[in-house]
């Protein structure tokens, strides 16, 4: 059997650069090599792509110094891979598919998506639109909104609202949510940068964080919730898990909570009666087709304790894939255990390239 020349990217100019490293490193792990060649490339904060020996190593360390700056031409070239010899193009591999493990800005937000379009290859995951819509927290809850599924109360600011009027914009929040909210970077993941407001001075604080990494804020009414996440598989047919619940090991599923303290509990299946598990896989399906979703995402609700009602939270469309993450994990409580679900994923790659490849780009009139 030929093996498939696989990309897997990770790093990249993201606040969850890190957790991108994470991610790689676990899924890297389980890739079948017997089915796929595997080439490693590394997005650098500052945004070079890198390839060469022991790669995933290499940016753990942040030591770039021996490694290969590659460039793929935004262009259909059968997916030709190149390395960069000085101001020299050199051909290196001719890829099949790509896995984007980036998370956050520039890796989930559509645009390496619209790259790998413009390239012509097949790469696991969503589209540009689903991935742009999943990624910006106020347009999602639009989506949302139109296809009637429940999300809670927010507010959106600007950066520069936020830095010149600052005191009108908390007397403008303060006027329409109550205490506690939560203030996020509109896009952006993982829990990077965002902040639980309790009083006007954390709110304060909270609206100049977000801004560092966004220039859209978005502000949420608080929620006393139990958080739970199913994982979504497919494309024109997908399927959901069950859900899993997070019992965090904070005041809620922090960055630290995610990823750094190892306290944080994962019940899977969720402490839930069977109705409203069934509901929140069938709500799942309906977001994820909402966006026009493809091969994968993880659908995060908050479940209020006062009054039962699940909340859509976010959609990720690249989840994470660290050894404490909820996607693969729901998925192997279900029987698909991880290297069968990457191949699942890779599949999905090339069936959702054949749908494009169905589409006609010229329009010839009959004269």
């Amino acid at each position: 059997m030929t093996k498939k020349q696989l990309a897997v990217i990770f790093g990249g100019r993201s606040g969850e650069h890190e957790v991108s490293l994470m991610s790689a490193r676990s899924m890297l792990s389980v890739i079948d090599r017997q089915k796929y060649e595997v080439t490693q490339i590394g997005v650098t904060p500052a945004g070079r792509w890198l390839s060469g020996k022991d790669v995933i190593d290499a940016f753990e360390h942040a030591k770039y110094d021996g490694l290969t700056p590659l460039v793929l031409p935004p262009e259909p070239r059968d997916g030709q891979l190149y390395r960069m010899n000085g101001a020299e193009l050199q051909p290196l591999v001719k890829l099949d598919v790509v896995f984007p493990l980036i998370h956050g800005t520039f890796g989930e937000d559509g645009t390496l998506q619209g790259l790998l379009e413009l390239a012509n290859l097949a790469y696991v995951g969503c589209g540009v639109l689903a991935s742009a819509v999943g990624m910006d927290k106020s347009l999602f809850k639009d989506v949302m909104r139109a296809n009637h599924l429940p999300v809670a109360e927010s507010m959106l600011f600007n950066r520069e609202l936020v830095s010149n009027q600052v005191q009108t914009v908390i007397e403008s929040i303060e006027s329409k949510l109550p205490y506690p909210v939560f203030v996020k970077p509109a896009n952006l993941g993982s829990s990077v940068g965002i902040t639980r407001c309790t009083s006007r001075s954390s709110l304060l604080e909270g609206l100049l964080e977000a801004v560092r990494f966004d220039r859209r804020v978005l502000v949420e009414r608080g929620i006393d919730a139990i958080e739970c996440e199913v994982s979504v598989l497919g494309n024109e047919n997908p399927i959901a898990s069950v859900p899993g619940e997070i019992r965090p090991a904070e005041d809620f599923y922090t960055y630290s909570a995610k990823y750094l303290s190892g306290k944080s509990e994962l019940l899977i299946p969720a402490q839930l009666d069977d109705s409203t598990r069934q509901t929140l896989s069938e709500m799942a399906v309906h977001a994820f087709q909402a966006i026009d979703g493809a091969g994968m995402a993880r659908v995060d609700f908050l479940i209020e304790r006062a009054t039962g009602i699940p909340y859509i939270s976010e959609v990720n469309t690249i989840p994470g894939f660290t050894s404490i993450s909820m996607y693969a994990k729901l998925w192997e409580a279900a029987g698909i255990s991880y290297p069968e679900l990457v191949d699942r994923l890779i599949d999905l790659a090339f069936q959702r390239k054949q749908q494009r490849d169905h589409t006609e780009h010229t329009y010839r009139r009959d004269e």
